[in-house]
C-alpha cells in the first residue's frame, strides 16, 4: 500500500508519461490485463487511457486492476488511470 506522499510522488513522476495501454469497446479483457501487467514489469509507472467507445465506469476498471496482484491505482483523472507496480528485476523508481 502507497502512501499518499509516494502517490504524490508518483503522481509527479507521471506527468510526463505518455498513455501506453488503451482500454476501447471491449473493457478491461484478460488479454488489456495481461498487456497492462507487462508494461508495468517493464516501467514500474504507466498511464492507462479508457477510450470514448468504452462503457465500463473508469472507477470500476480502476478497482479491477487493484485486486489484481501488486498494482497500484496513484490517481483516476478524467480518462486517465496512473498505475504503479514495483518491478521484480527492472527496479527504477525509488519511493520516497
Amino acid at each position: 500500500m502507497l502512501t499518499n506522499k509516494q502517490k504524490s510522488f508518483l503522481r509527479g513522476e507521471s506527468n510526463r508519461l505518455q498513455p501506453l495501454v488503451h482500454i476501447g469497446k471491449s473493457g478491461l479483457t484478460e488479454s488489456v490485463i495481461t498487456q497492462i501487467e507487462e508494461a508495468l514489469e517493464a516501467k514500474e509507472l504507466i498511464k492507462v487511457t479508457i477510450l470514448q467507445n468504452c462503457d465500463q465506469d473508469k472507477n470500476e476498471i480502476a478497482a479491477k486492476l487493484e485486486e489484481q496482484v501488486g498494482i497500484e491505482v496513484v490517481q483516476v483523472i478524467g480518462k486517465i488511470i496512473v498505475l504503479y507496480k514495483e518491478s521484480v528485476e527492472k527496479k527504477r523508481i525509488e519511493l520516497p
